[in-house]
C-alpha cells in the first residue's frame, strides 16, 4: 500500500528509515535505543522496517584513535571496518529488549546496478523481512571508491526503497522540517508538503556538507526525497527525534507526494 500521506505511515506495511552519522554516533549514540524504541513499535504492529543507517566511519574514527574525520580513502575505509562491527552491536543490544534480530547489509553502487547482485540484495532482504529479521543497510564503506560511492546514505536510502517497492521512506535528520531557506535565515519558513509536480528552483536548500563525522545536508535530502517520490514512494523529511510521531503518523516534518504511477 503505497502512502499518500503522512497519516499512511501508521498502516504502512513496508517503510524504509534512514538516519544519519551526526544523530547516532559520538555524543549523540544515546539516540539509538530511542530510534530502536520507535522502530520496533511499527515492528510489533506488523510493518516491515529497514533501517538505513550511517556512522561506520564516525563510530570507529576513536577506536583507532583519530581525532577528527580522516581524509584519505584508506582510513576511511579502516575506520568503517571497525566501526561498523560497533554499530551493529550497538543497534543489536537496543533490540534485544523488543526480541528483535538485525541483519546486516551492506552494498555499493555495483550491486545495484547490477541485474544479478541487484536481484540477490532484493531477494535478501525480501526473506529477512519474512523471517522478521530488521536488516540494517549501510554502504560498503570498505571496498567502495571515491569514483563509485553513492555519496550520501539518503540517496542510498532512496535506492533501498526503491529496490524493495517500499511504500514510504522516513530520512531523519537535525532538524524538524525542511526550509525555504537554511533555517538561520530569518526569512525562513518550514514546508510542510511537496506535490509531485513541483518547482523547487526558487528555493535555497544549501549545499551537501561533510561535517567533523558525515556527509549530507537538506540538499541532499530533497534530491533522495525527489528521487523516490518520483517511482510513487511518499516520503517523510524530519528531525530523528520525532521518529516516534512520524511513524505513527503524526502531522509533521516535510512531506513529499508520491507521483502518481501508471
Amino acid at each position: 500500500m503505497t502512502t499518500q500521506t503522512r497519516a499512511d505511515l501508521a498502516s504502512a506495511t513496508r517503510i524504509v528509515v534512514k538516519v544519519g552519522s551526526s544523530s547516532i554516533s559520538g555524543e549523540s549514540s544515546w539516540r539509538i535505543p530511542m530510534i530502536v524504541q520507535a522502530l520496533s513499535a511499527a515492528h510489533r504492529r506488523g510493518t516491515e522496517v529497514i533501517l538505513v543507517s550511517s556512522g561506520a566511519i564516525a563510530t570507529g574514527i576513536p577506536y583507532l584513535a583519530l581525532e577528527a574525520r580522516p581524509n584519505d580513502l584508506a582510513t576511511q575505509q579502516a575506520a568503517a571496518a571497525v566501526g561498523q562491527n560497533v554499530l551493529v552491536f550497538r543497534y543489536q543490544e537496543a533490540l534485544r529488549p523488543f526480541g528483535i534480530v538485525a541483519g546486516q547489509v551492506l552494498l555499493t553502487t555495483g550491486d545495484l546496478e547490477n541485474p544479478t547482485s541487484r536481484s540477490n540484495a532484493r531477494r535478501a532482504m525480501d526473506r529477512l523481512l519474512a523471517l522478521r529479521i530488521l536488516p540494517i543497510v549501510n554502504e560498503n564503506d570498505t571496498v567502495a571508491t571515491q569514483e563509485i560511492r553513492f555519496g550520501d546514505n539518503d540517496r542510498l536510502a532512496a535506492l533501498v526503497a526503491q529496490l524493495v517497492h517500499a511504500d514510504a521512506l522516513v530520512l531523519l535528520s537535525d532538524v524538524e522540517s525542511l526550509y525555504t531557506k537554511p533555517p538561520t535565515d530569518p526569512d525562513a519558513q518550514p514546508i510542510d508538503v511537496v506535490p509531485a509536480d513541483a518547482d523547487l528552483a526558487g528555493l535555497e536548500f544549501g549545499a551537501s556538507v561533510v561535517n567533523s563525522v558525515g556527509t549530507g545536508g537538506a540538499a541532499t535530502k530533497v534530491s533522495a526525497a525527489r528521487m523516490a517520490a518520483g517511482t510513487g514512494i511518499g516520503v517523510l523529511v524530519t528531525s530523528a527525534d520525532l521518529v516516534g510521531k512520524a511513524l505513527d503518523g503524526a502531522h509533521i516534518g516535510t512531506w513529499f507526494e508520491p507521483a502518481a504511477q501508471g
